[in-house]
């Protein structure tokens, strides 16, 4: 009982069984944790700006988050969230040995995944409908600066599902060899994480 107490809670839907992950091993590759401290570097340059931004224009910034879409940010943060889980019990059960139920959850993340470019265009309708453009100040050439950043880390996450997808389709990951799917996904809670941070920066003003 007490196991499946701890187990996540995709193993309690798919395999109350998984074997153990070698200790001290990296999941996924070296390239792509190349890609993803390049990421990190990236986005802490723009988090930079945008704190030296917020410290010169603390009003614009204050003024700024009241006019966008909470409604948006959240929505936007429960797909990113809701995806990265699903992606996680994608290499919970490949590991286990059920590869159909790890295909099941990729497409699953990559379906969930795909309503944040959605999201994100419908938003800018929103934001352009209301004045709301990159002329509108510096706390909107900002926020559209580094939230299209973001976009873009997120369509190759999506691209790279798709492609991951195809892959397990034909049974390119086992659970002796599931190094993609991991890499994968550790790409992605890294995009996830990123936006974690951009979310109350402008829509809650932390």
């Amino acid at each position: 009982m007490q196991a499946e107490l701890d187990s996540p809670p995709c193993a309690l839907l798919t395999a109350p069984v998984t074997p153990p992950v070698e200790s001290g091993r990296v999941p996924g590759n070296k390239g792509i944790w190349v890609g993803i401290c390049c990421e990190f570097v990236e986005f802490l340059v723009l988090f930079a700006v945008y704190f030296i931004a917020r410290a010169h224009f603390p009003e614009a910034f204050e003024a700024g988050s009241e006019r966008l879409s909470r409604v948006s940010g959240t929505l936007i943060t429960v797909l990113m969230l809701t995806s990265s889980f699903c992606l996680a019990c994608a290499v919970h059960t490949v590991r286990a040995g059920r590869r159909r139920a790890s295909v099941a959850w990729l497409g699953a993340g990559l379906l969930i995944a795909l309503g944040y470019p959605v999201a994100k265009v419908l938003e800018i309708q929103w934001n352009l409908a209301h004045g709301i453009d990159g002329e509108a100040g510096i706390f909107f050439t900002v926020y559209y600066y580094l939230t299209f950043n973001h976009l873009v880390h997120a369509v190759w996450g999506i691209l790279g599902m798709i492609w991951v997808m195809l892959r397990h389709v034909f049974g390119a990951y086992s659970a002796e060899d599931h190094a993609g799917l991991e890499a994968l996904a550790s790409y992605w809670h890294a995009t996830d994480l990123i936006w974690l941070v951009i979310f109350p920066f402008f829509y809650v003003l932390v």
